[in-house]
């Protein structure tokens, strides 16, 4: 199978030209000027980029919490994320805790879940939220399988917190073995009075989620990780950066020569606690919480400036209301949602929808008003998580050998954006109404033509499960 892409302009992480690329099988087979190979098929770029298709490193598919489950599977999700531009995704495995399967068996189970659904590549991290001498004999064994990134966590109490030293062991074995160790930072004892305070006050609407999580404990958390790192010589992603503070904590950390690295998602770029004292503020309830409009700013500066190197999603969606179905590929479909906390906030299902929102929303808001260049936009939606989870010049490349993971990206397409485009399974869409300009016009993976305009032409299991190399560079 062969097919050459003419006329478009090519755009990666550090140079924009006009070229014409060669895919034969599942791969780039050639990138240059005035590609010619008789009887294969021909796509006209004309006026039109070309971008690596988007790497989304923070999402969370099918994940049970509060007597329900995300919205999106490893099928609904991966299709959101394709007509969103996006060609690979990092999920993560629960650590159940079950001493007789180990990690293994996580691993096991959450491949069952996403081999037959997956309809684009994707990745695991492991979260380890359990520590002992049996799981830090067993964390070697995950490199041996592709899984070459560890997650912990300073928040959620009795549920998936370590204690500091924990971490420091979780972090010392990652080291030894290449690995990552990427870190959730808000201080949970604090969240923890203050929950039950508010409680106790009669205080359970949305905007509680906010205030009982406050960002200092997230600031704090993050330089006590990063000193953790410090003291490990281990590397550190910082995942879903939502305060200010910590765009100066990760930068105080990366001027001392620290192997620290940050992530940051859309949410935390436009939204803040007020938008939790909407009617309809259960949408915006996700951990860690929205900020304020001045954290806003900071986390974009963070962007603009290079300390914070990818922006992911956090992508876990909830039905606002449950109780109503819609409908999905032409099935009526209701999963309980974030109606289940209407008379308490510590009951809202915690996550929101944006695997499918990422790339045109920041097109539109970043890229087009210059706050961010193309080739920025590239390096932090596409070429820098790959860089960083093991995956590149496979994924996040325009090169010779790389998969062809490619968008055909429209940067004069004009849309008025919602849930009705976003293909996200779940009935609401946080950017309800914007208008945008640039979206993706065709999206393939390794190849493989997976959407054209409207059309969806993937299909579940037509994903890879992608084995990462240890080793991966901090950047």
């Amino acid at each position: 199978m062969q097919k050459i892409i003419k006329n478009g302009t090519l755009i990666t992480a550090s140079d924009t030209f006009q070229a014409d690329i060669l895919i034969e099988g599942e791969q780039i087979k050639a990138i240059g000027a005035d590609l010619h190979s008789p009887g294969l098929e021909v796509i006209d770029a004309t006026g039109k980029l070309i971008l690596p298709g988007g790497v989304d490193p923070h999402t969370h598919f099918d994940l049970p919490m509060f007597g329900t489950v995300s919205s999106d599977d490893h099928y609904t999700g991966h299709k959101a994320a394709a007509f969103g531009g996006t060609t690979t995704v990092m999920d993560f495995v629960p650590q159940t805790g079950d001493d007789a399967g180990g990690l293994q068996a996580d691993l096991a189970a959450w491949r069952a879940k996403a081999d037959p659904k997956a309809a684009i590549d994707f990745g695991f991290h492991m979260n380890i939220t359990h520590f002992d001498e049996k799981i830090a004999a067993e964390i070697p064994f995950l490199v041996e399988v592709g899984i070459t990134t560890l997650k912990v966590f300073t928040a959620y109490n009795h549920r998936l917190r370590l204690g500091d030293g924990e971490i420091f062991q979780v972090m010392r074995i990652a080291k030894e073995h290449g690995m990552l160790t990427m870190l959730h930072a808000e201080n949970g004892d604090i969240i923890e009075v203050l929950v039950a305070e508010a409680l106790a006050a009669g205080h359970t609407a949305p905007e509680w989620h906010a205030r009982t999580r406050p960002a200092w404990g997230a600031v704090e958390s993050a330089l006590r990780a990063f000193s953790i790192a410090a003291q490990t010589e281990a590397p550190l992603y910082l995942v879903h950066m939502n305060a200010g503070g910590e765009v100066d904590m990760l930068h105080y950390a990366r001027e001392r020569g620290l192997p620290v690295m940050g992530e940051t998602c859309p949410q935390y770029l436009f939204f803040s606690e007020d938008d939790l004292r909407r009617p309809d503020g259960a949408k915006w309830i996700c951990s860690p919480p929205m900020r304020s409009a001045a954290d806003n700013a900071r986390l974009w500066e963070g962007l603009e400036d290079s300390i914070i190197q990818t922006v992911g999603t956090d992508h876990c969606p909830f039905f606002f209301d449950g109780t109503q179905p819609i409908i999905y590929e032409g099935q009526p479909i209701a999963i309980p949602g974030k109606e289940l906390g209407a008379a308490d906030f510590t009951k809202i299902p915690n996550g929101l929808p944006g695997v499918g929102d990422r790339l045109p929303v920041l097109w539109s808001t970043a890229v087009n008003p210059g706050r961010l260049t193309p080739n920025q936009f590239v390096a932090l939606t596409s070429t820098n998580p790959a860089k960083i989870f093991g995956l590149y010049p496979r994924k996040g490349a325009l090169v010779p050998g790389a998969d062809a993971d490619l968008v055909i990206w429209d940067p004069q397409r004009k849309v008025k954006f919602g849930v009705a485009m976003s293909q996200q399974r779940t009935d609401y869409n946080l950017y309800e109404g914007w208008e945008l300009t640039g979206y993706p016009e065709k999206v393939f993976l390794r190849g493989h033509l997976i959407v054209d305009g409207e059309q969806w032409l993937g299909q579940p299991g037509m994903g890879q499960f992608l084995k990462r190399k240890p080793g991966a560079e901090v950047l």
